[in-house]
Formats: C-alpha cells, structure tokens, sequence
C-alpha cells in the first residue's frame, strides 16, 4: 500500500521512507505541503498520509482542510506529525481533519501500529464503498421493474425498450434475479385433460 509522507526536514523525512520500506509499505515521499496536496488529489492518490505540522508554502493542517474539503467518494486517512503536544494543538489538528496525531520525536513502534490501524480502516471503508456500489446496482436493478409495462392482451408477451415482443420468463430474467421453474396449474391441467378427452373422443 503507498502511503504519502509530507516532511519538510531531510533527516526526518528519510527515517520516515525506510521505516516505511522496513515495514512493507510504497512510500511517497513529499518535500512540502504543495507537493502533497497535489499528490492527494491525483485519482490515484495514496490512501494514507503522514503530514508534518509546520512545512513551507502550505503547512499539514491546511493540506488535512483542502483534502476535506474535496469530500472524495473514498477519504484518505491522515496523520499529522508534530512538536506540538498541548490539547488545544491535539484538537486544532482533528479539527482540521486530521483522523490521528503523533508527537514528535516519533516512536518507530507507535508509529507502525498507528498506520496497521489505518490499514483497517481504510479497507473496511473499501469494502463498504463496495457494499454500496452493490446495493445501488441491485436498486437499479429493482427499479426496472417498476412503472408501466406494455403487455400483449392475448399472448401476454411483453415489449422490451428495443421494440421486441418477448416472453415475460425472458423479460423478467434479464431485469430482475427472478429463477423460473414451471408447472401447470389446476385450471389449466383441467382444460388440457378435457381438451385431450376430447381430442381422443373424437
């Protein structure tokens, strides 16, 4: 999984990329705040951010603010890295958007289970976006049905959107998971056994 880092200190950001390589991860390392924003708004952007505080041009909590504000189908996890430790800091930065916060200097060993935490999150939230999907392909699916249908009066086939006259078996298999399984009837086991009476008589 590729995880972004926006770190604009060069000892710090290299010991941020091979913990990274040490642990699995396709790190994608970010020199300042500009530069991660535009990486996180690429259709392929990474699904996870570690984003320093204080960078130049554009510092984490304003990169968390624009990344909200784009309100993506599939939200990136972010973490802020900083210095700071007060409470009013700690809440500045998950008001910004932030989804977790680490202080400065970093534990390797926190810091790893923070992104395993964030690993599941974002894969629970893929596989709700994939719920979902499911669920409005299964709606549009249901919604076919509904509304007026054109039906023949005498051999009860039905018109199709191209025009086409078919049997409601095909029809309703091709707009619904409908399964046919067919049999006869009382009324209609009575008139072919008469009709068959009938036809013997004759």
């Amino acid at each position: 999984m590729q995880i972004l880092v926006a770190e604009d200190e060069p000892v710090s950001r290299l010991l941020l990329e091979r913990s990274l390589l040490a642990w699995g991860y396709d790190p994608v390392i970010c020199c300042d705040g500009v530069e991660a924003l535009e990486a996180l708004r690429r259709p392929d952007a990474p699904q996870i951010a570690v984003l320093d505080w204080m960078m130049p041009n554009l510092d984490g909590l304003d990169v968390c603010r624009a990344v909200r504000a784009a309100k993506r189908p599939t939200e990136p996890y972010l973490i802020i890295l900083t210095a700071r430790s007060s409470q009013e800091d700690v809440i500045r930065g998950l008001q910004a958007g932030a989804d977790d916060y680490l202080t400065k200097p970093i534990d390797r060993g926190e810091l790893e289970m923070r992104l395993q935490v964030a690993v599941r999150v974002i894969s629970l939230q893929q596989r709700l976006a994939e719920r979902v999907a499911e669920l409005e392909s299964a709606l549009g699916r249901v919604r076919q049905l509904h509304g007026l249908l054109p039906i023949c009066a005498y051999c009860k086939r039905i018109r199709d959107d191209q025009n086409y006259w078919r049997q409601v078996e095909s029809y309703l298999a091709d707009h619904s998971d409908v399964q046919f399984s067919h049999g006869i009837c009382p009324s209609c086991l009575e008139r072919v056994m008469s009709d068959d009476q009938s036809d013997e008589m004759a």
